[in-house]
């Protein structure tokens, strides 16, 4: 037991993340997987990107007796203004140490406890996903769910729901984006986000946000790491998003990688008091 407490007193204070748009059934199944975790959060941020009053009502009702701080970050609904209400919701986090994941994700019971031991300086950590099939919604949300293994039904990549912490630790730390980053399940230091002023808020619509911002991490000298067989997540499926914009982030993106730039115009710093 005391072994246990100087581990967990060894890991940075964090902040969860979580973007979220009217979804408050998925959102429901994260937050019940924040609550289910072996080392928790210091707090979690509901980033809220305009979703109506059933969001901000399932968040009052966990906060009646959640047991870490939970806190709701919501802007009008202007379409999708994801980094601008990241940005908002990251400038107000407390912590040193950022964990970001989206709204339908749920997490597997050590999630945050493996990001937090596997966290360095000078280094962001990505992981993969589970994939939740779409038949299996119905059970998924009747059951409120939040515990998978290999063999659960509804689920497929069934491998990546094999957590086995000694192997993870062969991944070496990289100097290019990789294309197995996500998004939906990566951390990063909070000052390391302000150096590149965190998200592009000149990007449109859904998309390349998260890897655009990885890239300039990278091009100040911060290396990526891959959590492969630790840092569990579960993706709850959902139908594809809006990408008629895509290729105008694709050539921001392309021009931040070739010409190495490491600062946006409009980020984080506007939030920053």
């Amino acid at each position: 037991m005391r072994f246990k407490i100087m581990q967990m007193q060894s890991f940075p204070k964090c902040s969860l993340v979580t973007p979220t748009y009217n979804w408050p059934q998925a959102l429901e199944l994260l937050l019940l997987s924040v609550k289910n975790q072996s080392v928790f959060p210091d707090e979690i941020i509901v980033a809220d990107d305009g979703s109506q009053k059933e969001t901000e009502e399932l968040v009052k009702e966990f906060q009646k007796d959640f047991p870490i701080p939970l806190h709701h970050v919501w802007h009008e609904d202007n379409k999708n203004q994801k980094p601008a209400i990241m940005n908002k919701a990251i400038a107000k986090a407390k912590y040193d140490y950022i964990i970001e994941i989206d709204g339908d994700i749920i997490m597997h019971k050590d999630f945050v406890r493996d990001h937090l031991a596997m966290a360095k300086k000078n280094t962001f950590l990505y992981g993969s996903r589970v994939n939740i099939k779409e038949s299996y919604l119905k059970d998924l949300f009747e059951k409120k769910q939040i515990s998978f293994n290999f063999l659960s039904k509804g689920i497929k990549k069934r491998g990546r729901t094999l957590r086995i912490p000694l192997l993870s630790n062969f991944y070496k730390e990289e100097e290019k984006r990789s294309s197995k980053l996500r998004g939906c399940n990566m951390s990063f230091w909070k000052e390391d986000f302000i150096k590149v002023n965190g998200f592009n808020e000149n990007l449109i619509g859904w998309g390349i946000d998260d890897s655009e911002m990885i890239q300039r991490l990278l091009n100040i000298g911060i290396k990526g790491k891959r959590l492969k067989f630790r840092g569990l997540a579960f993706h709850i499926y959902h139908k594809e998003q809006d990408k008629s914009h895509i290729n105008i982030n694709v050539t921001i993106e392309n021009e931040t990688t070739i010409n190495k730039i490491t600062f946006v115009e409009k980020g984080v710093n506007q939030y920053l008091k």
